[in-house]
């Protein structure tokens, strides 16, 4: 087990994550990450379990930042750098121009009739949260209210 996949380095890591501009590819770099070692090797070593291991490599769940502090631990890469590819980097200010730009678009997806169906978001949200729900507006209606 103490042999990991050599093709991503820490320092592949980095170059990979700073053209970051959303979490999409979170699960594919873990599973890289993993190489040829079992789920179940990682679930006996990590305690994070085998079936939430297979839904976030498969894109279907995103990991929370103590999963992936323990995967980065494990997987001796930096845990910031696999932090901040998950989506748990630093937040904007909240009077930055891009955080004024997210508070804009969200309010309009908020706004819009056909967002009104299922769950809607209750309390305060981050400004990466409000991100989220923007990019996956965007993916759902192809309008583009983010620059």
């Amino acid at each position: 087990m103490d042999q990991y996949d050599d093709s991503m380095e820490p320092e592949d890591l980095r170059e990979d994550a700073q053209g970051y501009e959303g979490y999409e590819d979170i699960g594919a770099l873990l599973k890289r990450l993993r190489g040829r070692v079992s789920l179940r090797e990682v679930t006996r070593r990590t305690g994070v379990s085998a079936s939430y291991l297979s839904q976030i490599e498969r894109g279907v769940s995103q990991p929370g930042a103590n999963v992936v502090r323990k995967l980065a631990e494990l997987y001796n890469v930096d845990a910031q750098e696999l932090l901040k590819r998950a989506g748990h980097g630093p937040q904007p200010g909240p009077y930055t121009d891009e955080a004024m730009d997210v508070e804009r678009a969200y309010r309009f997806v908020l706004d819009d009739p056909a967002f009104r169906v299922g769950t809607r978001p209750d309390g305060p949200m981050t400004v990466n949260a409000k991100r989220f729900i923007v990019e996956m507006y965007e993916k759902f209606t192809g309008k583009r209210l983010l620059e």
